[in-house]
Order: C-alpha cells, then sequence, then structure tokens
C-alpha cells in the first residue's frame, strides 16, 4: 500500500472539506431556491384561481358565462404561464384554458372528471398539489384549486390553475450551468491558492524530515529556512538553535575523548614503560624506589584526573544536590589558605588580604564552593614565583559578594584569556608545564559559580600578575 505524504494527506483532507461545505451549501440553496420559487408558483395560481372564482360567483347564471369564463381564463394563463380550467359542482370540465379547448371546446382534460376525492379536499380547503392531479397531466404540475361559492352559499363549481413543473426544472438546469460556469475558474484559483499554502506550510516540516535524517547520519549541517513568523517559522527557528546545540555538543564530545585519550596517554605510558623496565631488570634495584614513586604519582593523577570527570558529570546532570546553608564565607577561605600552609611556606610566598577580610555570611552549598575557592587557591600558590605575593580581598553589598585572589608570576597570555576557562586547557607555558594539573580545575570552578547563579572572571599581565574572581549572590 503506497503510503502518502503529509503534504498530499494534508491537500486531500482541505480538498474533501471544502467540497464537502461546498455541496452542502448548494443543497441548502437548492432547497432554499425550491421552497421560494414553489411558494411564489402557488401564490401566482392562488391569484388566478381567486380572481376566476369571484367572477364566477357573483355571473355563474349569466348564459354568456361559459364562454367569459374562458376568455378570462386564457387571457390569464398566458399572462402566467399556466392552465387554468374549471368544472361544475359533480367534477365534470365546463371550459378549459388551452388552445385545443378553443377551436372545438374539447380537449384533453375536459374529456376528465375531477375525482371526488380531489372535489371534497377542495370543498374543505384550498386545494394545493404538486403532483398529476390523478393522471389528468402527462407530467408533474404545480396545482391549485378553489370552491366557487355564490353569493348565497351554494358551491357552483370548482376553479383549478396547473403550471408545468419542468418550467422550474429547466430554471435550475439553467441556474445550475450558470453557476458552474462562473464557479469553476474561483475554485480552481481557491485549489491553486490551497495547494501554494499548504505546500508553504509542510516544506518546513519535510526539511525537518530530511534534516533529521542526515543528522541519525552525523551530518548537522542542514538547516531550516524560517519562512514565517507563526508556529511553523518558530518551530524551524527552534529546530535550526537545537541543531547548532547538537553541533557544539558534539564538538565537545569529540575534544572531550580527544582531551581525554591525550590526559590518559601520557602517564599510561610513563606507568607501562617504568613497570617493564623494573620486570625486565632494565632499571637496577637500585633506583626501583625512585620509578615506582613517579608511577605512584601517575596513578594519583589519573584518579584526580577521573575523580574531577565524575563531579564534573555530576554537577552538568544535575545530579549532585546543592546542601545550602548559612556560613562564613571568610572562615572558608583561611580553612583554604591554611591548608596550603605548606606549600607556601615551600615556596616562601607572602599572604596579604586575610587580616583585612570582614565576616560574610552567604547562603550556599559550603562544600562545593570550598571545592572552587581551594582550586583557586591551589592555582594562586601552584603558578607564583618564587618569594612572591598571593593576595585575597571579599567585597559584598546587600545582594552580591565578589571574591578575588590574585598572585605575581608569569601570568597568562592575552590570547589564552577567553579559553582558560574551558575543559583541559592548559595553553599557557606555566599550567602546560606542571604535571600535576588536570586542566579541569578552572572549569570546575566556573560550573560551581555558575550553578549557584553567580560569574567568574579572570584579569592578568604577562610577568605581572594573575587575578581570578568569583560573584556570587548572598541568598
Amino acid at each position: 500500500m503506497t503510503k502518502l505524504s503529509t503534504f498530499k494527506k494534508y491537500f486531500i483532507a482541505i480538498s474533501i472539506t471544502f467540497l464537502v461545505c461546498l455541496t452542502i451549501i448548494v443543497i441548502v440553496l437548492s432547497f432554499l431556491t425550491n421552497h421560494y420559487l414553489s411558494k411564489d408558483k402557488f401564490e401566482s395560481l392562488s391569484v388566478s384561481c381567486n380572481t376566476l372564482s369571484s367572477y364566477a360567483a357573483t355571473d355563474y347564471e349569466n348564459e354568456n358565462f361559459r364562454r367569459t369564463v374562458f376568455y378570462m381564463a386564457r387571457v390569464m394563463s398566458e399572462v402566467g404561464d399556466n392552465v387554468i380550467f374549471v368544472s361544475d359542482p359533480s367534477g365534470n370540465i365546463l371550459t378549459c384554458s388551452c388552445s385545443d379547448f378553443s377551436t372545438d371546446a374539447v380537449c384533453a382534460h375536459s374529456v376528465e372528471r375531477i375525482s371526488n376525492k380531489i372535489l371534497a379536499k377542495t370543498g374543505a380547503e384550498d386545494y394545493k398539489e404538486i403532483g398529476r392531479f390523478d393522471n389528468l397531466f402527462a407530467e408533474m404540475h404545480f396545482i391549485k384549486g378553489k370552491q366557487i361559492v355564490s353569493n348565497s352559499g351554494i358551491n357552483v363549481g370548482y376553479v383549478f390553475a396547473a403550471s408545468p413543473a419542468s418550467n422550474l426544472s429547466k430554471f435550475y438546469s439553467d441556474l445550475f450551468s450558470l453557476y458552474a460556469f462562473s464557479a469553476i475558474l474561483p475554485i480552481l484559483l481557491l485549489f491553486f491558492i490551497m495547494y501554494i499554502i499548504t505546500y508553504r506550510w509542510i516544506k518546513p516540516l519535510k526539511l525537518m524530515s530530511e534534516a533529521a535524517k542526515a543528522m541519525a547520519k552525523g551530518d548537522f549541517s542542514k538547516r531550516i529556512p524560517v519562512m514565517s513568523d507563526d508556529e511553523i517559522g518558530q518551530l524551524s527557528a527552534s529546530f535550526n538553535q537545537m541543531t547548532n546545540s547538537l553541533v557544539e555538543l558534539e564538538t565537545m564530545r569529540r575534544n572531550f575523548i580527544a582531551n581525554v585519550s591525550h590526559e590518559l596517554k601520557t602517564p599510561m605510558t610513563t606507568i607501562g614503560g617504568f613497570v617493564d623496565g623494573i620486570i625486565d631488570g632494565t632499571i637496577d634495584s637500585s633506583r626501583q624506589e625512585q620509578y615506582l614513586k613517579i608511577v605512584s604519582n601517575e596513578v594519583k593523577r589519573m584518579h584526580r584526573l577521573v575523580e574531577g570527570m565524575l563531579n564534573l558529570s555530576k554537577l552538568e546532570a544535575g545530579e549532585t544536590k546543592i546542601n545550602r546553608s548559612s556560613f562564613d564565607f571568610r572562615e572558608l577561605v583561611i580553612d583554604v589558605v591554611l591548608s596550603q600552609e605548606q606549600r607556601i611556606e615551600a615556596g616562601k610566598l607572602e599572604i596579604q588580604g586575610l587580616d583585612g577580610m570582614e565576616s560574610c555570611i552567604v547562603y550556599a552549598d559550603r562544600d562545593l564552593l570550598h571545592q572552587a575557592v581551594y582550586n583557586l587557591c591551589d592555582n594562586a600558590v601552584k603558578f607564583t614565583d618564587l618569594g612572591g605575593t598571593v593576595s585575597v580581598s571579599l567585597n559584598f553589598d546587600s545582594s552580591h559578594f565578589v571574591f578575588k585572589i590574585k598572585n605575581t608570576g608569569a601570568g597568562i597570555p592575552e590570547k589564552d584569556l577567553p579559553l582558560i576557562f574551558d575543559r583541559f586547557y592548559k595553553g599557557d607555558k606555566a599550567r602546560s608545564a606542571n604535571k600535576d594539573s588536570t586542566g579541569l580545575g578552572l572549569y570546575l570552578v566556573k560550573t560551581i559559580v555558575k550553578i549557584h547563579g553567580g560569574t567568574v572572571f579572570v584579569k592578568s599581565n604577562e610577568n605581572e600578575y594573575t587575578e581570578f574572581g568569583i560573584r556570587l549572590p548572598l541568598k
């Protein structure tokens, strides 16, 4: 069975609906027209019957009655295009307006007698029928009848007026022909417009279907043209935005895999080389402990890398529950700095700003902010030159607080600043040279700050300083 496209289904559905509605309109109009014309025809016949019966009621005893009535019926029948005949009380035709009767006072109607059933019905009320008048007529007629009652209340006969129904049928035929001839062009034009509109509505959906199939095969190059401001246009724009997001996601996925592969390949190669050297005796026993420490450090670095990626995945997927509580951010900063005491003393670094830092109560997840501040502090200590300075500051108002940490040292090149918070980015020489770095620390800081509704920023001058900062709401 052939599967219809959405365009064909939609166009056929609209066309059928239009044709059904058009048919209903034609039927209703035909019914109303028929009712109106039938009513008008019966009223016309009724006027003829009333006029003739009024005259007959007063002049039926006149010896010229029959001829006078004939002439009157003849004139009225020619004006109204109908047949008028008058009968006596027994139903015998006295006169008829047809041309045959005018020749020898005999016609097809006059040889017949009107049935008692019709006479009784006409006597009770004015007669009205669309039919053959007990087969008096060969075809259907509009028939109207009236009893002739004298001034003294005597029934002196009946008058009937009939008009062929074929005239109405011919009128309908002419009307339909005229309607069909005049309507065919607008209908064709309407179908053409419906076709164009349907095509414009369905085309974006068809393009989306083709683009989705291409995306399933890995091709993200297709975009949908936005041709309107309605729901279809909005859907097209949303589809394009989704495609762009998928492209970015695919690019991030590939970069992520490449970066992870690179980050894991180096320590695995180092570990494999040293272990093989110890096993096959290339590294003598006196140096094995030294190389085993290197292997241990590489394993720990791999562990930190994997743990960092897991934490990031949980944060980005919303799986990490945000446990907010009120705490003093100043105390958190002091705790983080004190945890770096040994490295600070080893690098002979000077810490500035802790003493003048004011207490700042915030409502946030303490553990997550501790991780963010720790990463910033770890970076500052790691990349400060020997004997250099690390300074911290904390400022706040009624709604937000800003924490900054600044260190002297090589700084970050200006071209690397926009990329410094990207995952696995280690563009500057200082960061690349440090084997303890996983390239995830600053990205983790940005992610934590973002889920708290804040922002992170960096400033740096090469060979002078680097300053990182976070701005977060107090509540």
